[in-house]
Parts: C-alpha cells; sequence; structure tokens
C-alpha cells in the first residue's frame, strides 16, 4: 500500500493551499471508519450520507454520491419555471414528445 502525507503532496506540487487535511483513521469493528469532525462539519457530511468507494491500486477516494432523482427534479422545475411553464402545459409537451419519438422509432421499423 502506498501511503501519501498531504506535506509529502504539497512538496511533489500535487497540492497546493492548505485545503489538504491529513488525518490517522483506524478501522474498527465490521470495518467501520470514522472521518474526523473537522472534515465532516467542512463539507456537511451527516451520518446516513451514502459514498462511493474506488481503490486505485491500494489509494482509496471517496466521493459522494448525489441522489440523481431530487437533484434532476430540481433542474426540470427550474427549467420548467425559466421557461414560463405551468406544469401542465410541461406534461402535454412531454407527452406530445413521447408520441412523436414513439412515432418516429417504431413507424419506421415496422415499414422496414
Amino acid at each position: 500500500m502506498v501511503y501519501f502525507s498531504a506535506e509529502n503532496l504539497r512538496r511533489q506540487n500535487y497540492i497546493r493551499g492548505d485545503d489538504l487535511m491529513d488525518a490517522t483513521i483506524q478501522v474498527r469493528k465490521r470495518g467501520v471508519l470514522t472521518l474526523p469532525s473537522e472534515l465532516r462539519k467542512k463539507y456537511g457530511i451527516q451520518e446516513g450520507d451514502t459514498f462511493r468507494l474506488v481503490d486505485l491500486d491500494g489509494i482509496f477516494i471517496l466521493t459522494p454520491m448525489v441522489p440523481l432523482v431530487p437533484e434532476l427534479a430540481r433542474e426540470i422545475e427550474q427549467a420548467r419555471q425559466e421557461a414560463g411553464l405551468s406544469m401542465q402545459e410541461l406534461l402535454e409537451g412531454l407527452r406530445e414528445q413521447r408520441a412523436k419519438y414513439h412515432q418516429e422509432r417504431y413507424d419506421r421499423d415496422q415499414s422496414d
């Protein structure tokens, strides 16, 4: 396993500034890791948050998993408001696009 300290990464010019944290954590029963409280506070990490673990040949990277459905819902709602559409207009437009897609996709396949 490779060990990179914060100071070593700064010296190698991989990381600049003071935003890098160097902490030692211990694996406890059942593989539980406790993240330092200052790190949890800094990034708003709360109990129950989900992360993806990426193993890069012994270097572990934790990345937060953002729930896609709420994020997509926010983006759709923002686009709807910016376009000045009512919810009814948005849904009707989606139905029209779905019917158009279905007709183009499946009616063409049947004629082949």
